[in-house]
């Protein structure tokens, strides 16, 4: 199945902008087969040094999105997004060109990780016949206009005043070390950190439920964290003050579990803990990345437990490879699988099944 439904992509121009055309392979059967939240997810494909795809969800992104189909046009790197000012999508007729009523509306914000359309799935089926070639491929098209550098244009002039881009980060970074002002303290593992509640409360959700809401009176003084490592929150701090992360160890030994990876997944726990979506976001952006035999099982519980779904299906599509498959069966990380989300094996069951029965047919005995 993984085979017969994909999707493909190909430039197609080049100019000021980059438009690429994405075919969407099987897209009745895919209907069927994915719900809400659920995607296929294209390759790879370069703008400007940076890497980029689209995901496809036939039945929405978010609950809300049920009465559409869903593209989001997404950054491998999170930085990536700061590049692409705008991206128009619209679904290609039989003959090549654009249909009027298939034009995707943007439901993000162009500051957002990623750029979302939803265009109205019964306006795409009244004209499944008229878009859709004999084997049912849905042909999308995608226009990203990429910013173009101009402070080289402006410095060759007459230039008496240089306004430098915005460092409010480095400003909030400051205060977090020197923690001037601040008016809260946490405990956690055994290690103090000190921060702002206003700044936390604005930043998520829970803390300003914890800090300044209805929770605030339930709430100890110092706050003990539960369930977290020290280096965790540290980083989790750090975002929430500077919107970024910090460097991420790469180096490990073969075989073992990756540093980034297990700070990414760690990361993702804290932030769907205390509803910090666009570091959760990240941290499923990087893992995404990293998929191995070694590490897709771990990764795949992680995205059944917290609701990625982007990550789920990129586990899913990496299992969906016999070979893949079979050195997986094999680690310790698919028996906390098959404990963990029993589920997840089913549902990767019913995948294989039309495609490659053997290794459905190994599944099964292993469970």
């Amino acid at each position: 199945m993984a085979d017969q439904y994909k999707v493909s992509a190909a430039i197609v121009a080049e100019s000021e902008k980059r438009s690429f055309v994405f075919k969407i392979h099987g897209y009745s059967k895919l209907k069927e087969l994915l719900k809400n939240g659920e995607c296929v997810a294209s390759p790879h494909f370069s703008v400007e040094g940076h890497n980029w795809f689209l995901r496809f969800y036939p039945n929405g992104y978010l609950e809300y999105h049920g009465a559409f189909i869903c593209l989001l046009l997404d950054a491998v790197d999170d930085k990536s997004y700061v590049n692409a000012e705008a991206s128009d999508i619209c679904v290609l007729g039989d003959d090549g060109l654009p249909a009027p009523s298939l034009v995707g509306t943007l439901f993000s914000s162009v500051h957002s990780t990623y750029l979302g359309y939803n265009i109205l799935r019964e306006e795409l089926d009244q004209q499944s016949w008229d878009i859709m070639d004999e084997d049912g491929c849905l042909s999308i098209k995608c226009d990203l206009i990429i910013k173009k550098d101009i402070q080289s244009e402006e410095t060759t002039g007459n230039q008496f005043v240089l306004v430098p881009p915005s460092d409010l980060h480095r400003h909030f970074g400051n205060l977090l070390e020197s923690m001037v002002g601040a008016d809260v303290t946490f405990h956690v593992g055994g290690e103090k950190f000190l921060a702002h509640k206003f700044v936390l409360a604005a930043r998520s959700s829970v803390f300003n439920a914890e800090l300044l809401g209805a929770m605030k009176e339930s709430v100890g003084t110092p706050i003990v964290i539960h369930e977290m490592e020290p280096d965790v929150f540290k980083s989790l701090l750090h975002f929430i003050y500077t919107d970024s992360l910090p460097v991420l160890e790469m180096a490990c030994n073969q075989g073992e579990a990756r540093p980034d990876v297990a700070m990414a997944s760690h990361l993702l726990v804290a932030a769907d803990r205390y509803n910090v979506e666009r570091l959760k976001l990240i941290c499923e952006h990087k893992l995404c990345s990293r998929i191995d035999a070694n590490m897709v099982a771990t990764s795949l519980v992680l995205a059944q437990q917290h609701n990625c779904n982007g990550l789920k299906e990129a586990c899913l599509q990496f299992l969906s490879s016999p070979s893949n498959l079979e050195a997986v069966v094999l680690t310790d990380g698919y028996e906390y699988l098959k404990l963990s989300c029993p589920s997840v094996l089913k549902e990767l069951i019913a995948r294989l099944l039309p495609v490659e029965m053997k290794a459905a047919k190994d599944i099964v005995m292993a469970i």
